[in-house]
């Protein structure tokens, strides 16, 4: 067998029975992988390595490699739109709307900080195979959200009137999805901290009034 291929191989390679949550821990280590060095170039062995297995033994839990990512992202984009979806339909102000989702952000990260990274740097290629087309949907659901937030806030005059509302809507999803960049779970601050301190910087400014 070769090491990247994503084609199904027979499950009989291994006897190994899976354990709770092992599937768990096994998507938890290929999503590290996949951020750290792109989907093309990571292989099944180099994720069997990283998870300590024979690269067989990975095909008694999933078939692909390609469907270990799609069951990376669809997760977390499931859980992003969950969170989305409850600041959406709880009807807040703009400004409280904009806080709500910019703070569900960075609980993702710390949640699927792997994925966002995935995300990040896959999601243009893989949105074009008829697997990954949620990919795209997601995109543009993503944007309404954010975009429509920004207008209303210009229109209920909370936000300025000047404001380049897609300008805005770039700064705001760039600056917030780079922290899956650096951001580590466990750090000195928690996601709700880092999205104050963030919201802080948007929405007031860093210098001081005088």
């Amino acid at each position: 067998m070769t090491d990247n291929e994503s084609v199904p191989i027979s499950k009989k390679t291994t006897t190994e029975k899976p354990a709770p949550g092992r599937r768990g821990e096994l998507l938890a280590t290929a999503a590290e992988v996949f951020a750290e060095q792109g989907y093309t170039a990571t292989t099944v062995r180099r994720i069997a390595d990283a998870a300590g297995l024979l690269a067989g033994s990975l095909y008694y839990h999933f078939d692909s490699k390609e469907s270990m990512l799609d069951e990376i992202l669809s997760t977390f984009l499931d859980e992003l739109w969950a969170g989305y979806d409850s600041v959406l339909a709880a009807r807040l102000g703009p400004r409280e709307t904009l806080e709500a989702l910019v703070t569900e952000s960075f609980r993702e990260i710390d949640r699927h900080r792997a994925a966002v990274a995935i995300y990040q740097r896959e999601a243009k290629d893989l949105a074009g195979r008829p697997r990954f087309a949620y990919l795209a949907d997601s995109q543009r659901r993503f944007e309404r959200a954010w975009l429509g937030t920004l207008e209303r806030g210009v229109a209920d005059g909370v936000f300025r009137a000047d404001l380049d509302v897609r300008l805005a809507y770039r700064f705001v999803r760039d600056t917030v999805w780079v922290a899956a960049s650096w951001y580590r779970p466990g750090g000195a601050h928690s996601p709700e901290e880092i999205a104050r301190q963030y919201l802080s910087m948007v929405l007031d400014g860093i210098a001081v009034r005088t």
